[in-house]
């Protein structure tokens, strides 16, 4: 009697077994289509962010990508900013210096298969990657970082709420 027990609490046990990991390997294939998703989304947000800041000087549309209470820092400046007004101020004084000849532009491109993108439950994403940064004029060291974006989804929109700037280095 013991040994007919044993086997029918195996077979439950395999049973409820498979059916709990049964639900998990939904949920993986779920959350694998949604963080392709969110990669597209954000791959796509990164170069409309970067794009408006290095070569459209579009201070408007900046302010619509990110959040009021958006912060930056960057390993050799500190903390940037700490609200959306006041990014959107200095990138706005960079545009200007850069149109009167007294600031450099650059061209910013993200280095090939360095993007990663981490989905947060209820908030947003983060966003990991490489770029790379060419100055637009001579006498300029290219310079070579990584970043790690946190992208609030809100409303529907993505809007870029912190940024880490760092091991920024040269690079030939």
């Amino acid at each position: 009697m013991r040994s007919v027990s044993s086997v029918i609490m195996a077979v439950l046990a395999v049973g409820v077994m498979s059916s709990a990991t049964s639900v998990p390997a939904q949920s993986s294939r779920s959350k694998a289509a949604i963080s392709r998703q969110v990669f597209n989304e954000l791959a796509v947000k990164d170069d409309e962010l970067f794009d408006t800041i290095f070569t459209k000087c579009n201070v408007e549309r900046l302010g619509e990508l990110i959040t009021e209470d958006f912060e930056f820092y960057h390993d050799k400046s500190g903390q940037v900013a700490k609200s959306g007004k006041e990014f959107v101020d200095s990138i706005r004084s960079m545009c200007e210096r850069q149109s009167k000849g007294t600031d450099y532009r650059a061209r910013r491109v993200l280095v090939r298969n360095s993007l990663a993108v981490y989905p947060l439950h209820n908030y947003g994403a983060v966003q990991m990657g490489v770029h790379r940064f060419y100055p637009l004029i001579k006498g300029k060291s290219n310079e070579v970082a990584n970043f790690t974006h946190l992208w609030k989804k809100e409303n529907g929109e993505w809007k870029l709420a912190r940024v880490l700037s760092y091991n920024h280095r040269d690079f030939k």
